[in-house]
Order: C-alpha cells, then sequence, then structure tokens
C-alpha cells in the first residue's frame, strides 16, 4: 500500500504518554485525522497495560495517575488492572474524539522531502513535520545472558510473558531481578511453589516512609542527566527503591524475600555460585528473569539519533540531534505523572516548531 498522507504531527503509540499528548494537541486546536494522528501497533486500547497479568489487579498498581482531563474513579481494587486500565483508555479516547488508528506497526521513520519526516507502515506512510514518539518498553523486555543458558532444561519466560502464580504450582523457581516486577511474582509464587530463590545483580533497596515530592524530583532529576549526557535511561524506580508495604514485610519475615547475590552459571538442572569445592547449588523448574525493559526505538534507527553512549540526548522531552522529534514517557517522564507532563511540554514545543518555516532536509 503505497497511499502517502501528511499531516502536521505523527503520535506514535496509545499508552499514556501518546494518549496525554494526543489530548494536548487537540486542546490547543489541532484536528485528530486532519492535523495530527495518532497510530498505535497494540489490538486495542490500554496501552501496555493491556498485557499485565490477571493477578496484578489495580489495588496492587502503584503510582498510576490519570490522564489530563478526565478522572479514573470508582475502580474496583479488586479487578484486573488490564481490565480497569484497558476501559479507562477506551473511554478517553473516545470523549475526546482522538481516533486511534490501531493495529498499526511503525517500521521506520526517515528523511522525508521538504523537512518532514516520513513514517513507514504496511498501512501507508505518513509524512509529518513533527513527531511524538510514545512507544515504551513493553515491546523490548531484557533478557541478559549468562554461561549455561542454553543447556537449561526447564522453562525460563520473562516478565512479559508471565500469566499469574498458578502455573508454578508444584516447581522449583528462580526468580531474577530486584525490581518491583520482581518482588510481586515472587510473593504470589511463593504459595504455589515447591520453592523458589530470588537472585538480584544488587542489594535491593527497599524505601521506608512516604515518597514525597521532593523524594520524587531528585529521583527524576537522575535519570534525567543520564538522558541529558545521551546514556540509556535507568527507570525512576531503580532511583528511588522499594516500597516497604505490608506485604514485602511479610515477604522478608517469612523469608521468601531472601535475596542471594546472581548466579554464576547456568546448568541443565539449575543454577551454580563459585567454582569446585564451593560451589553451591540450587535445583530449579523454572527460571522467571524479571529483568525489565529496554525503550523500544528501533524504528527511529534511519534518523541516527543514538549517542556514543548508547542512548538518545534528550533536553525535556526534544532530541538534540533532531529538533522534530520529541520522546515521550523515555527516561525521565517513564512515570505515569511524568508521561502527563511531558505530553503537555512536547505540545507546547512542536507548536513554536511549526509556527517557524519548515527547515531544510539535514545533508547526511
Amino acid at each position: 500500500m503505497n497511499e502517502l498522507r501528511e499531516v502536521e504531527v505523527v503520535v506514535i503509540g496509545a499508552g499514556q504518554a501518546g494518549l496525554s499528548s494526543a489530548y494536548h494537541l487537540r486542546r490547543t486546536g489541532f484536528g485528530a485525522d486532519r492535523d495530527f494522528v495518532v497510530l498505535d501497533h497494540s489490538p486495542g486500547p490500554g496501552g501496555a497495560w493491556q498485557f499485565r497479568w490477571p493477578s496484578l489487579t489495580y489495588g496492587k498498581v502503584h503510582g498510576m495517575h490519570a490522564l489530563p482531563g478526565m478522572a479514573l474513579t470508582d475502580a474496583a481494587p479488586d479487578r484486573p488492572s488490564a481490565e480497569v486500565i484497558g476501559a479507562y483508555f477506551d473511554r478517553y479516547e473516545r470523549a475526546f474524539d482522538l481516533r486511534v488508528r490501531r493495529p498499526v506497526d511503525v517500521r521506520a521513520v526517515r528523511e522525508g522531502e521538504g523537512g518532514r519526516l516520513l513514517v513507514r507502515t504496511p498501512e501507508g506512510d505518513w509524512s509529518t513535520r513533527a513527531l511524538i514518539n510514545a512507544t515504551g518498553t513493553w515491546d523490548r523486555p531484557f533478557w541478559p545472558r549468562y554461561p549455561g543458558q542454553r543447556s537449561f532444561r526447564g522453562r525460563q519466560l520473562h516478565t512479559a510473558q508471565y500469566a499469574g502464580p498458578e502455573e508454578f504450582a508444584g516447581q522449583r523457581v528462580v526468580v531474577v531481578g530486584g525490581g518491583a516486577s520482581g518482588t510481586q511474582h515472587l510473593l504470589e509464587i511463593a504459595p504455589y511453589a515447591a520453592a523458589t530463590t530470588w537472585v538480584t545483580r544488587r542489594p535491593p533497596v527497599f524505601r521506608e516512609g512516604p515518597f514525597d515530592q521532593e523524594s520524587g524530583r531528585a529521583a527524576v532529576a537522575l535519570v534525567e542527566e543520564r538522558v541529558r549526557l545521551g546514556l540509556p535511561p535507568r527507570s525512576v524506580v531503580s532511583v528511588t527503591g522499594l516500597p516497604l508495604n505490608d506485604a514485602v514485610r511479610r515477604g522478608l519475615a517469612d523469608g521468601v524475600l531472601d535475596r542471594q547475590p546472581m548466579f554464576d552459571r547456568i546448568t541443565p538442572d539449575g543454577v551454580e555460585w563459585g567454582d569446585g569445592p564451593d560451589t553451591r547449588r540450587v535445583g530449579a523448574d523454572v527460571i522467571l528473569w524479571a529483568t525489565g525493559f529496554r525503550a523500544a526505538l528501533d524504528h527511529l534507527r534511519p534518523l541516527r539519533l543514538r549517542e556514543p553512549g548508547g542512548g538518545i540526548r534528550v533536553e525535556g522531552t526534544r532530541a538534540v540531534a533532531d529538533p522534530r522529534v520529541h520522546l515521550v514517557g523515555y527516561g525521565p517522564s517513564a512515570s505515569t505523572i511524568g508521561a502527563n507532563r511531558a505530553g503537555r511540554a512536547a505540545v507546547r514545543d512542536i507548536r513554536r516548531l511549526l509556527a517557524e518555516e519548515p527547515a531544510e532536509p539535514a545533508v547526511a
């Protein structure tokens, strides 16, 4: 399909960051399907939330902030978060007439003609003066590599494939990862599994007391500094620590959250630490990699935005290497409240850009 359509702004992704950006475009006078378009490759509304495991109920979700312009109310805490947030996003898209096009898979963003960007998809191409990339991380689960990994005779899966604790009944499970997902998986799986072992690269840090605005600003500043230097972003959670709630306290007290250092190798039947007579072994039927995600940015590769440090250098939301490109939900704006604020900031910056004369395409 070779149809080429022109808009002022293309938004890629319809999670929290993409919908927030689309809302601010509408609020400042841009028309959906006329001045901007939202392209989302997911099958339905809900962003990455629609893929979360059923046992992650809304009451277990930490820090979910409402989208701008519409409160998230009357959400039953025992309902799966995928249902609650999927339905909320669906209402939001219809209330503000955002006209999200899905499923549309953006394959590449390239330099177009006349200073415009060319967004390539199997459903046709889009020519745009500005781009808001809000693709998040769910599509790029991070799988570490360890010696002997291919020899393991049991099952290996990532958080992205986790469907709930029941499937681990009677099995010996090694959970790898010190973030929120790793601790949630352990606490859920332990009552079903024959045994659980928790391993992390670094000792986990548990956060006592409330997480106030000052703490939040300090954490975001640390993440922001990395993207300003062109380094791959770390998650906000990685610098804030894990909240020490009642469930975590029980897990620490009963030994479920007994953290072990990272193993040295994987064997056909489990994992090992050390060598020779000092070798320590743990048998395993399953290794669950709760090792996080990386930003899904491969479609931007033709624009050559990456810095030598491996990340994309960003000021606010704007890619330093190309002011037409804004990354919302990247680095410091990866939290739900951060995505809301970043969407507004990106639209404000884009309005200034579009008020200027179109730039000539860069010379490679």
